[in-house]
C-alpha cells in the first residue's frame, strides 16, 4: 500500500465495522489475501458488484498487488476499517 503506508507504520482498524452495514467505494479496508488465506492486506474499495463482491485496489497501481491481478473478493473476506494510521519515522 506504499507510498500510503510503510514499513513500520501502524494501522488501528475497526473490526466491527462491517458487522451491520456493507463496505462502502473507496473505503480503505484489511482484507484476506484471496490466493494467501494467512495474508492480510489492505486495499482500498475501488468498486463495488452487483453479486456484493469487491474490487480492491492500492494506492500504488504501478506496484500493487489487487483485483487488477486476482479479481474480485468476496465481502466475507473483509475483516475491518481502516481508521487510523500511525506513521513512524524511519532512519
Amino acid at each position: 500500500m506504499s507510498p500510503l503506508l510503510n514499513d513500520g507504520d501502524e494501522v488501528l482498524v475497526n473490526m466491527k465495522a462491517y458487522v451491520e452495514s456493507a463496505p462502502q467505494m473507496g473505503d480503505l479496508v484489511l482484507s484476506r489475501h484471496p490466493l494467501k488465506r494467512d495474508l492480510h492486506i489492505i486495499k482500498k474499495v475501488e468498486r463495488m458488484e452487483p453479486d456484493g463482491s469487491l474490487h480492491l485496489h492500492g494506492i500504488n497501481h504501478l506496484e500493487s498487488t489487487d483485483s487488477r491481478s486476482f479479481g474480485a473478493v468476496g465481502v466475507r473476506s473483509i475483516l475491518g476499517r481502516v481508521v487510523s494510521i500511525v506513521v513512524t519515522k524511519t532512519s
